[in-house]
């Protein structure tokens, strides 16, 4: 019989197990989140890699991409590098990329970032709490909130974000 206290080291294992069954994952396109132009998002208040809490509704005013992922996740890793030149090109405007680690410790961030160096805002969230109250069932998955801290677009799985496509919704809501 399983041990319950064994259940949050395998978190990660079932996540896996997951992407593993439902196959690469492609990511079709963002999709409108609220057909009546947003809703507020859970609570997103996590530690960042120095221990300091961020909290997601202090920015207001910024369209903020909240990217959920882990360093064990291949289509995560392999979407890191596109999410870093975006913030690049479009952090100027008004974008904040938010990348929230699902169920890993500081130290494994942290060895996955010298091999893929990135300066996104990158924030902890050991336990799953948040992925679970955002409904986050697939990594990567992606939101967008807009400048009044409300719910726009919603994408699951693995994108490119050098796509026009994939930047289309982003540059709508920076205007």
């Amino acid at each position: 019989m399983m041990k319950y206290h064994l259940l949050p080291a395998l978190l990660p294992l079932c996540l896996l197990s997951i992407c593993l069954i439902a196959g690469p994952a492609q990511a079709a396109g963002w999709k409108a989140y609220s057909p009546d132009g947003g809703q507020a998002p859970a609570p997103l208040v996590l530690p960042d890699l120095a221990g300091r809490d961020v909290d997601l509704s202090s920015f207001k005013g910024e369209v903020v991409l909240v990217n959920f992922w882990a360093t064990w996740c291949e289509p995560c890793r392999e979407e890191m590098p596109s999410l870093q030149r975006l913030q690049q090109k479009l952090g100027g405007k008004g974008l904040r990329v938010l990348a929230v680690n699902v169920g890993e410790g500081a130290a494994r961030i942290r060895q996955f970032l010298e091999r893929t160096p990135v300066s996104l805002s990158i924030v902890r969230d050991a336990d799953s709490d948040v992925m679970k109250a955002w409904r986050v069932r697939m990594l990567p998955a992606s939101f967008l909130v807009d400048r009044r801290g409300k719910l726009r677009y919603q994408i699951v799985g693995e994108a490119d974000y050098d796509d026009p496509a994939q930047q289309a919704p982003v540059l709508e809501l920076l205007k």
